[in-house]
């Protein structure tokens, strides 16, 4: 006598799973706009109950797909449709200068390709003696020195890099064009100006100074590390948020 086959029970749907299932859902549905902070790993570890490694495997699985994107130090956010564009935007020194109506210019100091030392390519996460381009130039509001700009560039990435006029435009511009920042980093420190920092930046000697150091990446690439330095008494680092 035939006997039908009992077709087997299906496996069940992995914790991150169900975590990423829930996530999407907020974005599909709208509930969870692009640009929105999405909640801290800590706080979905309380929402869903499973466990930190469960939460940050979710997570970072969907920001490898491009529909999130992770800022160290600030948070994860909704990326933009089709991911054409960088979810947390990173203001050029030009833009907020023109913002207070006051005139941006650039004094370019210097403009080089160069191949990396060991630190450098730890920066860029490239083999030692790769090429790179390096830049280095100061930002005027009006006309007083606000910021000391040095970066590296992956040469690779933006092999044009070099050929710009910074003059006219800025390197964040230019390379928000060409390598759409899709993921920053931020470390700000407290440090005291070398003498040709103070120099260039019209302080005393060994002013205090702020420090960002800011490295970015497009898609899984990163673009550049830049060093940005201001007086401490021309710059108040702010920045505002919603959840």
């Amino acid at each position: 006598m035939y006997s039908p086959r009992l077709a087997p029970a299906s496996a069940p749907v992995p914790f991150y799973e169900k975590v990423k299932q829930a996530i999407s859902e907020k974005i599909y549905t709208g509930a969870w706009q692009p640009h929105d902070r999405i909640p801290s790993e800590a706080e979905l570890v309380v929402q869903f109950g499973f466990s930190r490694g469960t939460i940050n495997r979710a997570v970072r699985e969907m920001t490898d797909a491009g529909l999130l994107v992770r800022l160290q130090g600030v948070g994860t956010f909704v990326a933009e449709a089709k991911g054409k564009s960088a979810l947390f935007e990173i203001r050029s020194i030009a833009d907020e200068i023109t913002a207070r109506n006051h005139q941006h210019r650039c004094e370019v100091l210097l403009l080089e390709e160069t191949r990396a030392d060991f630190i450098q390519a730890t920066a860029l996460e490239v083999m030692e003696g790769t090429r790179i381009f390096h830049s280095r130039m100061v930002h005027f509001e009006n006309d007083t020195p606000v910021q000391i700009e040095d970066r590296i560039v992956n040469a690779a990435i933006v092999p044009d890099y070099l050929q710009q006029d910074y003059t006219t435009t800025t390197p964040h511009a230019y390379l928000s064009l060409i390598a759409p920042l899709t993921e920053g980093e931020h470390i700000v420190e407290a440090v005291a100006a070398t003498a040709d920092d103070c120099r260039l930046l019209h302080i005393k000697e060994h002013g205090p100074c702020l420090l960002i150091r800011r490295r970015t990446w497009s898609t899984s690439h990163i673009v550049s590390l830049a060093n940005l330095l201001f007086p401490g008494s021309r710059y108040r680092l702010q920045g505002h948020f919603s959840s």
